[in-house]
This record gives C-alpha cells, sequence and structure tokens, in this order.
C-alpha cells in the first residue's frame, strides 16, 4: 500500500476535529472548555504549513445586525490571537463574521441560541 501523503494525513487529522469554539450570551471571552479546540486546530495548523484557516464568527438571533456582526467578528478574533499565541502565523488566519446571518439551530430558544453563539474553524489546504 502507498505510504500517505501529507494531504491525505492532513484530511485524515482535520476529520476527528472539533471544529466549533461556544461563546456566553454576549460575551467573546473563550471559556476555559473550550481552549482544547482551539488548542487541536492549532496543531493541525502548526503541523501542516498548507493549512489556512477562517475563523467564521456567529452569533444568536438576539441583537441587531449591525450589533452580531461586531461581536461576531470580536469571537473570530479572540481566537485567533489564541491560535496565533499558540504558534500559528497570523498571516494563515484569516477571520470573518456572519452574525446572526448562519444559524446552526433554528428554534427560538437557549437550546438552539447556544449552538448559534461560536466560531467555526474552516481549514482549506493551499
Amino acid at each position: 500500500m502507498p505510504a500517505e501523503t501529507p494531504l491525505q494525513a492532513f484530511e485524515r487529522m482535520r476529520a476527528g476535529l472539533n471544529t466549533s469554539v461556544f461563546f456566553d450570551f454576549d460575551l467573546y471571552a473563550i471559556k476555559p472548555d473550550q481552549t482544547p479546540v482551539i488548542t487541536d486546530n492549532s496543531k493541525l495548523a502548526t503541523t501542516y504549513s498548507s493549512d489556512y484557516v477562517v475563523l467564521q464568527g456567529n452569533c444568536d438571533e438576539r441583537g441587531s445586525r449591525e450589533y452580531n456582526l461586531a461581536l461576531g467578528q470580536r469571537r473570530a478574533d479572540a481566537v485567533k490571537q489564541r491560535m496565533v499565541l499558540l504558534g500559528v502565523p497570523q498571516t494563515r488566519i484569516e477571520t470573518v463574521s456572519f452574525g446572526k446571518e448562519k444559524p446552526r439551530a433554528t428554534c427560538h430558544d437557549e437550546s438552539c441560541w447556544s449552538q448559534n453563539r461560536r466560531v467555526d474553524f474552516v481549514h482549506a489546504w493551499k
């Protein structure tokens, strides 16, 4: 059997990762229980120099469009800052905010809102 290519190894490692960091209502501080997700995604990015990461900030439906776009950006920037501290070059990390425009769950109570307050990691081999 042929040896695994770097891209195949990257894809295998990426498939096993949790790719969302969740936040408390109206906050962008990273909770201690969410740091392993950032650490694991940072390890992937530092292991593979062809890995470029887009951090997508999201919010729940409460608040204005403008407020949620700003909060989603602060969340994505907070995760980026932590990744840079863990050794990922900031030139390989992009941040974007979707505000409340990309909900994961669509009910109108805390069970859904808590799933929508997040930053998603999108890894791309470039």
